[in-house]
C-alpha cells in the first residue's frame, strides 16, 4: 500500500480525523516524504490540512521553533513525522491543553509506516494498556529486575499514562506508532543499579549491554560499549535525573534500533531520563532520552506484572 493510503488509514482509525477539521502535519527536512504522505491523505479525507518543515532538532526533548509552537495549539489534530521527539515538549504539553489530538513520530521510517507496530489490533493493545496503566497508577513502587541488577523506583502520588495509538478525544496525545504505558517516578526515589541491553537512544540498537548506576534518581555512572555517547546525560543533573518508567504493550511491534517503535516492544520496559514535564514530573531538561531493557522482571507494589519478558496479569 502506498504511504498515503497507509496515512489516511492511521488518521481514520487511530485519530478519527474528520472532514472539515484543521489537521497539522509538522515535519522535518529528514521526513518529508512521510509528511508529505500525511499532508496528501488530509486534504484526500476532506481537512484543512497544512504542512509545516523546519530544520531537525538536535536532540529529542528539544523545542520546536515558536511559530509552530502556536500553530499546534491553533490546530484540531496534529502529527509529527520528525527525526527528534517532539513527544516531551512545552509546545505539545501547551497543544494539548487547548483540546489538539496530537501524535508523535520520533525516528519514524518509511519501512516503519507500513510494518511492525503500526499494523497492530489497536483495539488490543488498548485493553492492555488501560490495564497497565491502571496499575502504574496505583502503585507507591516499582522494582525491575535484571541479570542480577535491581533497580527500584517511587511512584507514589505519580499517575499512570496510556499511549495506546488511539487518540480520538480532545486533548488525547501520544505516539504512533504506539502500544505503553508510563509514569514519570518521583526525581529523587530511583535507586540501584539497571541493565539496559536492548536499544538507547543516542546509539541505537545495542550490540552490548549498558549499566547505568543511579542514586537518589541521578545517574552516577554509565558503563559498557559506547557509553561515550551518552555524554549528554552526565552534562548536569537535569539530564542525569530518570524521568520515566514505561512498559511496551504492542505484540506487533519490533526491535529495531528506533526508539518510537523499540518502547513499544511487547513485554519490554524502558527507563528514560530527563525531562518528564509533559507527563507528570517537574524536571526540564535538556533532553528526553529512553533505554530499552530486554525480558526484565517487574512487580508494581507486590504484583508481578512481567516476568523474564512475559506478562502475568
Amino acid at each position: 500500500m502506498e504511504l498515503k493510503e497507509i496515512a489516511k488509514n492511521v488518521m481514520v482509525s487511530c485519530l478519527a480525523v474528520k472532514p472539515t477539521e484543521d489537521v497539522l502535519i509538522i515535519t522535518d527536512d529528514s521526513r518529508l516524504t512521510i509528511g508529505t504522505a500525511l499532508y496528501e491523505g488530509a486534504k484526500e479525507l476532506g481537512c484543512e490540512a497544512l504542512l509545516m518543515v523546519m530544520k531537525e532538532r538536535e536532540l529529542s526533548g528539544e523545542e520546536p521553533p515558536r511559530t509552530v509552537a502556536e500553530a499546534m495549539k491553533a490546530a484540531d489534530v496534529v502529527i509529527c513525522p520528525t527525526a527528534k521527539s517532539l513527544t516531551h515538549t512545552n509546545a505539545k504539553i501547551e497543544a494539548q491543553k487547548t483540546g489538539t489530538r496530537v501524535a508523535t513520530m520520533p525516528g519514524i521510517t518509511e519501512e516503519m509506516f507500513g510494518a511492525g507496530a503500526m499494523t497492530a489490533d489497536y483495539d488490543e493493545v488498548l485493553k492492555l494498556t488501560g490495564k497497565v496503566t491502571e496499575l502504574l497508577t496505583k502503585a507507591k513502587k516499582a522494582v525491575i529486575q535484571k541479570d542480577g541488577c535491581t533497580l527500584t523506583l517511587n511512584l507514589d502520588g505519580r499517575d499512570g499514562v496510556p499511549s495506546p495509538g488511539v487518540y480520538r478525544e480532545a486533548g488525547q496525545c501520544g505516539n504512533l506508532p504506539s502500544g505503553e504505558a508510563y509514569i514519570a517516578p518521583l526525581e529523587d526515589g530511583v535507586n540501584g543499579e539497571m541493565i539496559v541491553d536492548g536499544s538507547m537512544v543516542g546509539i541505537g540498537k545495542l550490540d552490548a549491554p549498558l549499566r547505568f548506576v543511579i542514586k537518589d534518581g541521578k545517574i552516577q555512572s554509565i558503563s559498557g560499549e559506547k557509553s561515550e555517547m551518552l555524554d549528554v546525560l552526565l552534562t548536569n543533573d537535569r539530564n542525569r535525573t530518570v524521568a520515566e518508567l514505561g512498559i511496551g504493550t504492542n505484540e506487533a511491534a519490533i526491535l529495531n534500533g528506533i526508539i518510537l517503535e523499540d518502547e513499544k516492544v511487547y513485554g519490554t520496559v524502558h527507563v528514560a531520563f530527563g525531562t518528564n514535564t509533559s507527563f507528570g514530573g517537574v524536571n526540564k531538561a535538556d533532553c528526553h532520552m529512553d533505554g530499552i531493557i530486554l525480558k526484565p522482571t517487574l512487580y508494581l507494589d507486590d504484583t508481578l506484572v512481567i516476568k523474564d519478558g512475559e506478562f502475568q496479569i
